[in-house]
């Protein structure tokens, strides 16, 4: 980079923490991933969700060059994983959807090899993760249960002090309780400055950790924006009163309506798209009462999953 581009980066501000363009990744003629183009911002916590299949995974190891892409380019804060590995490994943390352990030693004497290869390791930061986790440190390896070695891989994934976490199925084998305090470190380590990429099938989860949400179907990006913004392209119910005789002709007419029905002076339907043509009909006649229910998050993701990107 030469001195004025060097300069014009400066000015501009740090590079997204991540920047995925046009990324594609082909297994023979199987097409896991058809041309993401997604942005992560630094400091917050994005959610990539997607049903299981969905190409959450292969996406993120193309991200850590764990695969190579087909076609596209992938940034990640600011580097190239494939010529920049090992200073990006530094400075993020990984914690996989199947996580392989060593079956030797104790959990005390993982963090601490793994510690050594990091080059630091705070035991006050470890232990108090620890806690919090209910994980005894004194336990083998091999006689953890899935639950535990989850428990394992997110204390270590947290006490790396990295930029960038990258989660995939954190949660995976975790209680409720576990869960809880799982998105109370999240939240924490937003708030201390950290990126943190949430792969993840679970909508709950999401909904609570996240403050930007890509929704990933087939292997191809269908929505991006907040919760409250995917939650607002869904279906909405509508449930209209008339005074007199509905204006079956008029409605019929209109964009959008689906499952229409009319009994007596009542009409519902499910709108799937704007409502404003809808009211601009209601406005012309007698209209005693309407209901229109927002979906909830469920069922908006459920029709993301499902439908039509729009």
């Amino acid at each position: 980079m030469d001195a004025s581009a060097a300069r014009q980066q400066k000015a501009a501000g740090p590079p997204p923490a991540i920047r995925i363009t046009g990324l594609v990744k082909d297994y023979g003629r199987v097409r896991a991933l058809a041309g993401i183009d997604l942005e992560v911002r630094r400091g917050e916590v994005f959610g990539f969700l997607g049903p299981n299949g969905a190409g959450k995974t292969t996406t993120i190891r193309c991200l850590l060059d764990l695969l190579r892409p087909t076609a596209g380019t992938v940034e990640v804060l600011g580097l190239d994983p494939r010529r920049d590995g090992m200073a990006l490994r530094a400075r993020l943390a990984y914690l996989p959807g199947e996580l392989r352990l060593p079956e030797r030693g104790t959990v005390r004497q993982l963090v601490a090899s793994i510690g050594r290869v990091r080059g630091s390791l705070d035991p006050r930061r470890r232990d108090e993760l620890a806690v919090r986790l209910d994980l005894d440190l004194g336990r083998r390896m091999r006689d953890l249960s899935s639950g535990n070695r989850r428990k394992v891989g997110l204390l270590l994934a947290f006490l790396a002090d990295a930029e960038l976490l990258v989660l995939d199925e954190p949660t995976n084998g975790l209680d409720p309780l576990m869960q809880h305090e799982f998105l109370a470190l999240v939240r924490e380590a937003r708030d201390a400055g950290t990126t943190v990429f949430l792969s993840s099938h679970v909508l709950s989860e999401v909904r609570r950790a996240a403050d930007r949400v890509a929704v990933l179907r087939a292997g191809t990006i269908i929505a991006v924006g907040t919760v409250d913004e995917l939650r607002g392209r869904a279906r909405q119910r509508v449930e209209a009163w008339f005074a007199g005789d509905p204006p079956v002709g008029e409605l019929d007419r209109l964009p959008g309506l689906e499952a229409r029905a009319i009994d007596g002076r009542r009409f519902s339907a499910v709108l799937d798209g704007p409502i404003q043509p809808l009211l601009d009909v209601l406005v012309r006649h007698p209209v005693e009462s309407l209901v229109v229910e927002d979906p909830d998050l469920e069922e908006a993701f459920l029709d993301l999953y499902a439908g039509t990107p729009r």
